[in-house]
């Protein structure tokens, strides 16, 4: 196995964010592309991500490789590039070799992990109600939610979406309708914690658009593409005991 990227940088920013979810991951590469699912500790929210194999300028793979690998390494290993500096991969024996080739030619080895139990599947479900918006937008939504509560409840009609809070003292909320974004729904109305939230949310880093998919009372997945690049992450509703 051998691959490269001309811009890592992409592939550096989605593992800096799914490292906050997850630290130990199987990194799948086949002839379709790298592709990676995972379940957080907690079992609480899962992320996937895919880069098809026509971003990479060199893809030679001659059967599915399975990576085990510490995403905490992966990802101060990455941090070395730089602006205009290409990233190789390549798989020799137990190791994953990595070469930066910028200013500074660097090569580094990472050792892959042998880590334990089934592969992830991201779930396909029917929802109720998908929002397509500006993901810096959202993003100050759920930063707006954080400061009174710990939980926000999304609650969306045919034309209208809304996102609050509520607080022991104080609230927020934020209210669109079609006019300010895409709304494609039927009455749902779902809490989820904001703590996981606000960790998906960096993936407006990557995408400048983001789209919202719920249920009544149901995990929901909020996707960041990219061009042909996905980042997504599902997440288990906020559940209150009466």
């Amino acid at each position: 196995m051998r691959l490269k990227l001309e811009s890592p940088k992409l592939l550096s920013d989605i593992v800096t964010i799914i490292s906050e979810l997850v630290s130990e991951v199987r990194l799948r590469v086949n002839k379709d592309g790298m592709s990676l699912t995972a379940l957080d500790p907690a079992n609480v929210a899962m992320t996937y991500f895919k880069i098809p194999a026509d971003l990479f300028s060199e893809f030679e793979v001659h059967e599915e490789e399975v990576l085990g690998i510490n995403l905490e390494n992966l990802r101060a290993i990455l941090r070395r590039s730089e602006i205009g500096s290409a990233l190789t991969l390549e798989k020799v024996e137990n190791l994953l070799k990595i070469g930066i080739s910028g200013r500074i030619k660097r090569d580094f080895t990472l050792a892959l992990i042998d880590i334990q139990g089934d592969d992830k599947q991201m779930p396909s479900w029917e929802f109720k109600s998908v929002v397509k918006m500006d993901s810096n937008v959202f993003v100050d939504v759920i930063e707006d939610c954080s400061i009174v509560s710990d939980a926000c409840s999304f609650i969306a009609e045919p034309n209208k979406f809304v996102v609050e809070a509520h607080g022991p003292l104080n609230s927020a909320r934020a209210e669109f309708t079609t006019e300010e974004v895409e709304i494609y729904s039927d009455n749902s109305t779902a809490r989820f914690s904001l703590e996981y939230l606000q960790k998906f949310m960096k993936g407006a880093k990557i995408s400048s658009r983001v789209s919202i998919s719920f249920s009544d009372n149901h995990p929901m997945r909020i996707d960041f593409p990219t061009g042909n690049v996905m980042l997504s992450f599902v997440l288990a509703p906020r559940i209150e005991q009466d």
